[in-house]
Formats: structure tokens, sequence, C-alpha cells
């Protein structure tokens, strides 16, 4: 392998690593970080997989998992496009779009927004409500650039855009996430490696009219004065995850792949996952997944999600085209259910 490339991933990987310390397990501030919309995973193949498979996932299903398998696609082109049933009859959709640049690299825009349905507007003096509605409006943006520096070594960054607004109050801020991949890891054919970091970015505040109040001193002679809530500043709920995979082909027809990750949160319980996928003749995938939380052990009810599932279906004709499906048991409330499809051209 070219010196210069071995020389410029291990730098790569010292520098994500080296964000290990700083990340603790959430513990206390489980839950305080803001943007949690962040954390929420997209797509039916790596939600089957339940997100272990970063160290080997490729094309534009890798955007979120780790931006560096965007980089590795035989497509000049890519659309996918997924929908998502969330807990609590919240609907996630997420559409994105990659080309390929011989020479360049592989960029992608992707959008990914939340839908709450609508909301009864409360006030104090109308508490069973107005008779108003509202929507709040959680859409995030990015923009992904991958490459292959070497016929084993891909990496990639993202690059989001965040936007919230619930009635006439908003907030807007920006994330980045950066990763690698390694195939033939310690030159052992089909073992794999991977590194990312998500989510990394300054803090985020809201504001707006409907922070405005208006206060009355019956003593004061000035009367009515008008002041606003200063909303407090909160964190981007940040991620360092690292993962290894094995793919074995027993035969020309069936073929097997082993990931497993360790994700580092610094907002919330460190999780191990671990997912399987067996793939008869590059067509028709069955997966599943699992993970563990070792903080919360004995505190099951923290941890709301459970094993997920999924197939996929893969045709080539005279356009690639992949339908998948992901299944996620939830604790309190529906589970979640996911379908996505994928055009390759």
């Amino acid at each position: 392998m070219n010196k210069r490339y071995m020389k410029l991933l291990i730098i790569t990987l010292l520098v994500l690593t080296s964000f290990i310390d700083v990340f603790a397990s959430g513990g206390k501030r489980n839950g305080t970080a803001g943007a949690q919309e962040l954390m929420i995973p997209i797509g039916a193949r790596g939600i089957a997989l339940n997100g272990a498979y970063l160290s080997g996932l490729s094309g534009i299903d890798a955007i979120y998992y780790n931006p560096a398998g965007l980089g590795f696609t035989d497509n000049s082109a890519q659309a996918m496009f997924s929908h998502m049933s969330y807990i609590a009859d919240i609907g996630i959709s997420y559409a994105a779009v990659s080309a390929k640049f011989e020479g360049f690299g592989t960029i992608a825009f992707s959008v990914k927004s939340i839908d709450f349905g609508d909301i009864p507007i409360t006030t104090v003096e109308a508490p069973e409500g107005t008779g108003s509605l509202y929507s709040p409006s959680f859409v995030t943006v990015g923009i992904t650039y991958a490459n292959s520096l070497t016929d084993r070594i891909r990496v990639g960054i993202n690059t989001k855009i965040i936007s919230e607004k619930i009635m006439r109050t908003s907030t807007t801020g920006i994330a980045f996430d950066a990763g690698v991949q390694y195939s033939g890891f310690a030159n052992i054919r089909g073992l794999s490696f991977g590194i990312v970091l998500k989510n990394l970015g300054p803090q985020m505040k809201f504001d707006g009219p409907d922070l405005l109040r208006t206060a009355v001193d019956n003593n004061s002679v000035r009367g009515e004065q008008n002041y606003k809530v200063d909303g407090a500043t909160f964190e981007l709920p940040s991620q360092l995850e690292l993962g290894m995979a094995y793919e074995h082909t027993f035969t020309d027809a069936y073929k097997f792949t082993l990931s497993t990750a360790f994700q580092n949160n610094n907002f919330a319980h460190d999780e191990y996952k671990f997912s399987g996928e067996f793939a008869f003749q590059d067509m028709l995938f069955l997966r599943g997944g699992y993970a563990i939380l070792p903080d919360a052990k004995g505190k099951e009810e923290e941890n709301i999600y459970g094993p997920t599932f999924g197939a996929g279906l893969y045709l080539k004709t005279g356009i690639d085209i992949t339908v998948d499906y992901g299944y996620r048991w939830t604790r309190y409330f529906d589970a979640n259910h996911v379908f996505s499809i994928k055009l390759g051209f």
C-alpha cells in the first residue's frame, strides 16, 4: 500500500480516536442535548442492521452511518427515498441524490424532515385549546463528499444544516460528520474497519417573537413593560463510533456479513451493536441486529429500542432498483416500520 495514504489514514484515526476521552458516556447528562433529530436513523437497510455496519455500508445508504461509504459505488448516480413510521405517530421522511465524478469523488445532497402532525394550541386562558393548530418544522439538509484514496481506503465528510421551528420560535445550526472505511483490514480478505465522528458543531439557541412577554406592575407608574425570555444554549448530541465487519462468501450464490460497532455517546448511554446480513445471489437479503447498553443494566426502561429485522430485494434492469424494509421493536410505542427505495443509474 502507498505509504503516503497509510500515514494519512493513521493520522486521521489518531485525530478521531482522540475524541474518545472527550466523549464520556452520557450518564447524568442523558437527554440534555438538543437537536435530537440528528440521532434518528434513516434507511431501511441501516436500521435493519441496527447501525452496526458502519465499516462496510456503501453508496447512498451510508450517508447517515458513515459518509466515507458514499465513495464506493458502481453507479454514476444514485437516488434514495425513505419513510419511517416513528414513535408517537411521528413520520420521518428522507430523500437523497448523489453523483460520482471521475477523479474527484462523490457528492450527495440529502434532506430529512419530521412530520409531527397537527397539535392544538393551548394558552393559560384556554388550557383546553384555542381551536387553532400548529405543527413544528424540523428539517436537516446535508451535503456530503466522499472519495476513495486507494482501493482499500475511503474517507468522507458530511455537513448538515439544522433547522427547528415551533410556531414563531426557531433556531438554526450546523453539524459535521467525518468518517473513514478501510477494507482488507490487517490484510484479511473480507475484514473491514470503520470509524466515524458525528454531530460535531457549535451550540444552538432558540429565538423569536414568541419569547416576548408583557409584565404589569400595578405599583409602578410605568405600567406595562415588555421583556424577552433569553433562551438557553444547548449542545449537539455528539457521537463517536468504531466498527468492524467480516464478509464471507460460501458459494457464488450465498454470502454472509457479520458486523459489530461501539457507539460512544456524549449525551446518552454507550451502545454495543451487532448485526448480520444474509445475501442470496446479491439479489435477496435478510437482516437482523441488536444493541446492548451496559450502563442501562437494571434500568431497562431507559432503553426503548430492541431488536431489528429487515429484508431487501435488488433488481438489476436498465436501472438498478433496490427495495428495503426495516423493523425496530420499541418498548412503549408501536414498532418502527421503515421502507426505502434506491435507484442506481
